[in-house]
């Protein structure tokens, strides 16, 4: 679920969107990232509608080890500011032909399809700094 919200927000909000942290337990979805402005109210409807798109497109969520500069090369998201080892573990949310949606440094517990996630929900949206905004979120 974490992946697909921060592709969504990076697709319908803005491409510079980046992860500042999380917190993601089997009830529910917290996130925070970097962007200049409250979400509007249509945005968080297009981010969600995404989001359930892609679990409905029963998506493969696959993991690939890979040395630190070549996951950096294929442009995997990580966590701003946060410290890897040399080689880590990307997970590609992608249809049966490969193409992705999300690409993304992680070392959680994953389903292995997205048709395993129920339907997505943002509960709330706020700010908890200066250009660092939050997204509290549950699956139903």
């Amino acid at each position: 679920m974490h992946h697909l919200l921060l592709a969504a927000l990076q697709e319908v909000v803005s491409k510079d969107i980046k992860q500042r942290g999380s917190n993601i337990t089997e009830e529910r979805l917290r996130i925070d990232f970097m962007c200049d402005h409250k979400l509007t109210d249509e945005e968080k409807k297009k981010v969600e509608d995404l989001v359930n798109e892609k679990i409905k497109e029963h998506l493969n969520v696959v993991r690939r080890e890979m040395p630190l500069a070549e996951a950096e090369k294929l442009g995997a998201q990580m966590e701003f500011g946060a410290k890897y080892p040399e080689v880590v573990s990307v997970y590609f949310i992608e249809d049966e032909k490969g193409s992705q949606f999300s690409k993304e440094f992680c070392g959680g517990p994953h389903v292995s399809n997205t048709s395993e996630l129920g339907h997505f929900k943002i509960q709330k949206e706020e700010a908890v700094a200066q250009g660092i905004r939050r997204i509290k979120a549950i699956l139903e």
